[in-house]
C-alpha cells in the first residue's frame, strides 16, 4: 500500500472518502476506466454500516408500500447481477412470511405485494413467489405460532453472509487495476480555495505521518463515508479555520441491532423468515446464517458516539421477547445471545418522520451550493445497489471533466473471487490437498475465498501446520490468518477475526483463539511481542465496546483483566 506521502506526488482524478461497499463499488469502477483513484478510510475497510448488516442482498420488498417502485425494481436488477458476478459470495435465499390477522400488512396486501415484486423482476433467475393456506404453511412450518395465522407467503432474495468481503473484493480488484487505496488513513480537513477544495491533509493513524494530497482542477471527491458524511463535511476549512461545508445535516442515522444465537427448536434451516413484531408491528429477520442464527434488526433514532455503538439491552430484550412471541419453541433468553452487535445506517435526513419510512435510496449531493464544486456526498444507499452507485459517481466525474469515460461492464464482469460449485478446480485443490486438509473445510475456504482459495492453500507448502484448524470443530485454520495480513490489508486483530474471517463470533467472542492467532502472527507476519500485547488489548476494548451485551460486562470485564494480568504470557 506504500507511503502516504506518496500519494502528495500523484495527480488523482478521484479522491473517495469512505471505503464501505459503496466507496469500493466506486473506486472498482474508476479503476476499471482507467482513472486515478485513491480510496481513503479512518479505519480498516469495510468496518461501517456494510458490516453490521443483516447480510442481505434484497430487492426491497417492503418498500412498496412506499410506492417507491424505482427504487424496487434497482434493487431487483442489482440482486440478479450480483448473484452472477460474486456467486461465492451472494447466495439465493429462500423467505418466508407468516402472515396474522391483527398484524399491519394483511394477506390481500402482502399477495398483492408478492405479485408486484415479481412483476418488477421480469429479468429475474430466481424461482417466482407462492402464497400458502393457513393449513399448507402449518404443515411446512409447524413450529411458528398459530394464533390468527391466516396464511404465508414464500419469495426468493439473497444472502451475503460475508458482506465485509463483498467489499473487501472490489478493492482488491481496484487496486489490481490501479487504483490506490489506504486504510487507516483519517480525513483531517478538507482545504478550501474559492469555490473548490484544493487539497486533503490526511493522517496515517498507523506511523501518525500528516501529509497534503494536493486535488487537480479536474478532480472529483466524493464522501462515502456513511453515517460519518457529515463528521467529514465538517473538515472543510477555509484559510486555515474550521468551517463546514454546508449548513443543514445531511444525514438522519438510525440504529440497528442484531443477535446472534445457536440453532434453536422451530428455528429456520432452509429459509429465512420475514416477520412483524407482535408488540408494535416492525418487520424483522430471522435467518440461517453461519450454521448459527441471525435475528434483527432493530431500527432506531441515533444521535450518539459513531464511534461506541453497541446494541442495548432493550433491543436485545426486544430482539429476544419477539423471536419466541413469534416461535414459541424457541425459549430464547439472555443466555442463549452468543454475539451482538449494532450498526448505523446512513440515511437521508428526514426530521419528523418515523424510522421505517424514511428512503432507503441514494443521492450523490452536489456540493456546488456550499462552495465545493469538486465535492459529491453519498446521501443513503445499501448493499445491493452499491454497484449503481459507482455508475453514478463515474457520470458526475464526467460531467465534470466534460468528457466520456471507457467503458466497463461492471453488470457482467466477475469479482476476482467469482467461482461456481461445479468448477473443476474446487476438486483439483481437494485432490492436491488430500490427507492434509478435510473437505469440509476446503468447501468452507471456497465459500470465502472462491477462486482465491489457492492463495490460502499454498500457504500450507510454506508450512504445513497452518492448515490446522482454529477454534475446532469449525473449519477455520491457521493460513487464514496470515493471508489476511499479507494479502488482504488485516492490520489488526479485530481486522483478522471478525472481518475477514467472522472466526470472532465462535467461541466466546474469539477469546479462546488469541493465544493460537498471536503466535501465529509472531511466526509468519513478523509481529512483536509489544504489537501482540497491544493487540490483545485493543481486541478486548473493541469487543467490549461494540460486541458484548451491556449485561455481560461485568462478567466480561472480569474474564479480560484475568486474561491480561495472567495469561499475556501465553499469547506471546
Amino acid at each position: 500500500m506504500g507511503q502516504l506521502s506518496d500519494c502528495a506526488g500523484i495527480e488523482y482524478d478521484l479522491i473517495i472518502i469512505g471505503a464501505g461497499v459503496n466507496g469500493a463499488g466506486v473506486a472498482r469502477e474508476a479503476a476499471h476506466r482507467g482513472l486515478k483513484a485513491l480510496l481513503l478510510d479512518k479505519g480498516d475497510f469495510c468496518c461501517g454500516a456494510t458490516s453490521w448488516s443483516t447480510r442481505l442482498a434484497h430487492g426491497g420488498l417492503r418498500y412498496l408500500e412506499y410506492f417507491e417502485f424505482p427504487l424496487v425494481r434497482e434493487s431487483l436488477r442489482e440482486r440478479e447481477i450480483l448473484l452472477n458476478v460474486a456467486p461465492h459470495l451472494v447466495d439465493p435465499l429462500p423467505m418466508t412470511i407468516p402472515i396474522y390477522r391483527d398484524r399491519s400488512r394483511p394477506y390481500l396486501k402482502i399477495a398483492a405485494g408478492m405479485y408486484l415484486y415479481d412483476l418488477l423482476s421480469f429479468d429475474k433467475t430466481l424461482p417466482a413467489h407462492r402464497m400458502m393456506s393457513k393449513s399448507v404453511f402449518r404443515q411446512v412450518y409447524r413450529a411458528m405460532d398459530a394464533d390468527k395465522l391466516v396464511g404465508g407467503a414464500q419469495y426468493y432474495d439473497a444472502q451475503v453472509a460475508y458482506a465485509e468481503r463483498l467489499a473487501l473484493e472490489n478493492i482488491l480488484d481496484a487496486e489490481a487495476h490501479g487504483a490506490t487505496v489506504k486504510s487507516y488513513t483519517e480525513v483531517m480537513a478538507l482545504n478550501r480555495d474559492g469555490d473548490r477544495i484544493s487539497s486533503l491533509v490526511c493522517r496515517d493513524l498507523e506511523t501518525q505521518e500528516q501529509c497534503e494530497i494536493p486535488v487537480s482542477p479536474k478532480a472529483l471527491i466524493i464522501n462515502t463515508s456513511g453515517a460519518w458524511v457529515d463528521e467529514v463535511l465538517r473538515r472543510g476549512q477555509r484559510s486555515n479555520q474550521p468551517a463546514v461545508i454546508g449548513n443543514e445535516p445531511m444525514i438522519g442515522p438510525t440504529k440497528g441491532s442484531h443477535i446472534v444465537v445457536e440453532p434453536f427448536p422451530g428455528a429456520p434451516e432452509d429459509t429465512a423468515f420475514y416477520v412483524e413484531a407482535k408488540s408494535d408491528g416492525r418487520p424483522f429477520f430471522i435467518v440461517p446464517w453461519l450454521g448459527m442464527i441471525l435475528i434483527g434488526t432493530t431500527d432506531l433514532r441515533f444521535n450518539g458516539d459513531l464511534e461506541s455503538i453497541k446494541a442495548a439491552n432493550a433491543e436485545i430484550d426486544y430482539l429476544i421477547a419477539e423471536t419466541n412471541s413469534i416461535i414459541p419453541s424457541a425459549k430464547l433468553d439472555r443466555g442463549d445471545v452468543r454475539f451482538s452487535y449494532s450498526g448505523v445506517r446512513p440515511l437521508p435526513y428526514a426530521e419528523g418522520k418515523k424510522p421505517s419510512s424514511v428512503t432507503r435510496g441514494h443521492e450523490l449531493y452536489d456540493h456546488s451550493v456550499d462552495q465545493a464544486t469538486n465535492l459529491r456526498s453519498l446521501i443513503g444507499g445499501k448493499i445491493t445497489t452499491y454497484r449503481q452507485v459507482g455508475i453514478d459517481a463515474m457520470e458526475e466525474i464526467s460531467s465534470i471533466r466534460n468528457q466520456k469515460l471507457p467503458k466497463f461492464d461492471s453488470n457482467s464482469s466477475q469479482l476476482p473471487g467469482a467461482i461456481w460449485p461445479e468448477d473443476s478446480r474446487i476438486q483439483r485443490w481437494v485432490d492436491q490437498y488430500r490427507g492434509r486438509l478435510d473437505r469440509t473445510i476446503i468447501d468452507h475456504l471456497v465459500s470465502i475465498y472462491g477462486a482465491r482459495t489457492y492463495q490460502v492453500l499454498e500457504l500450507l507448502d510454506e508450512d504445513s501446520t497452518l492448515g490446522k484448524s482454529l477454534p475446532s470443530p469449525f473449519p477455520f485454520i491457521g493460513a487464514q490468518v496470515v493471508h489476511s495480513v499479507r494479502n488482504e490489508y488485516a492490520k489488526t486483530l479485530v481486522d483478522i477475526l471478525l472481518r475477514r474471517t467472522m472466526i470472532a463470533i465462535y467461541e466466546d467472542y474469539g477469546l479462546s483463539l488469541l493465544p493460537k492467532v498471536t503466535k501465529i502472527l509472531q511466526k509468519h507476519c513478523g509481529w512483536s511481542f509489544t504489537q501482540c500485547q497491544t493487540q490483545v488489548e485493543d481486541y478486548l476494548n473493541y469487543m467490549m465496546r461494540h460486541c458484548i451485551p451491556e449485561y455481560e460486562e461485568e462478567h466480561y470485564q472480569a474474564k479480560f483483566d484475568a486474561l491480561i494480568d495472567k495469561e499475556l504470557t501465553s499469547l506471546v
